[in-house]
């Protein structure tokens, strides 16, 4: 079920969920932010998690970012970015009166939780991070921001299908190289998405970067990082920068579909042993 709660001036959705039984979830709960252009339906539509199978012994919150799905619009581009994301997550997280959790994403919800983790009084109560497919950042970060303002100018002077047409030549990242139907999933996605919103958060991500390295150094939380090969836009080497930087980081590749069902896996034991 979507909840609304009212965060820094906006409606926030999300959903929260755990043990339908009687046993109690083990461990604290994982707050989890999706990627750019996405939500809580649209990653329902194509999970990299098997959240029904976490539920069952942890408590998990999914929300939908500013900007996407069902929560509130961006204002203005300024707000799509990452560290302002992380102030509307930490928002939601004392709206909830969280006291321990873990925090996790995919792309930009790897981003916006690392700029969460830095929060003073939050990364106190901190017991673990589970990041997946880390995006572009730092000497990489500005060619990325540049496709993104050209793919929210595509957007803005031709539609939803400019952008499909223009991408259609896009080579899907290495483990869904074995799904014919991939060019054609992204490309409903993308139709199911309001073209205005869709530019914005475009424009948003182009003013977005990861922490500093010397700030993501700092975070000695325990640290799940999966990512996977083949893809510009969230590249290995940042994964592989995060698990150097990061004291108490262990990383996982995967350039296979079967690797990818494996994620489910690794993040159970992760909760298991961090949570």
């Amino acid at each position: 079920m979507i909840n609304i709660d009212r965060v820094r001036g906006i409606d926030v959705a999300y959903e929260d969920g755990g043990p339908t039984d009687d046993d109690a979830p083990i461990g604290a709960p994982l707050v989890w932010g999706h990627g750019l252009t996405r939500s809580i339906a649209e990653d329902d539509q194509f999970p990299m998690i098997d959240w029904a199978r976490i539920r069952r012994r942890h408590w998990v919150v999914r929300f939908d970012a500013r900007g996407h799905g069902r929560s509130g619009p961006l204002a203005s581009p300024a707000e799509g970015a990452w560290d302002q994301l992380a102030m509307d997550e930490v928002g939601l997280i004392d709206e909830l009166g969280l006291p321990e959790l873990l925090l996790g994403g995919a792309s930009m919800g790897t981003a916006t939780a690392l700029h969460a983790a830095l929060f003073p009084g939050l990364r106190e109560r901190l017991r673990g991070l589970v990041l997946t497919i880390p995006p572009t950042a730092w000497e990489t970060r500005r060619d990325q921001a540049q496709l993104y303002e050209t793919m929210a100018d595509l957007v803005e002077s031709g539609g939803v299908e400019a952008l499909i047409e223009a991408s259609a030549g896009l080579t899907p990242p290495d483990p869904f190289t074995e799904i014919e139907q991939w060019h054609d999933l992204r490309a409903a996605s993308l139709r199911r998405a309001d073209p205005q919103r869709l530019a914005a958060a475009f424009r948003g991500a182009a003013h977005a970067d990861l922490p500093s390295r010397e700030a993501v150094a700092t975070i000695t939380a325990p640290t799940l990082i999966l990512a996977w090969s083949g893809d510009p836009g969230h590249p290995v080497t940042t994964a592989e920068a995060l698990a150097e930087l990061m004291p108490n980081a262990e990383l996982q590749v995967t350039s296979t579909l079967e690797g990818l069902f494996g994620w489910t896996d690794a993040v159970e034991a992760f909760l298991e042993s961090n949570g």
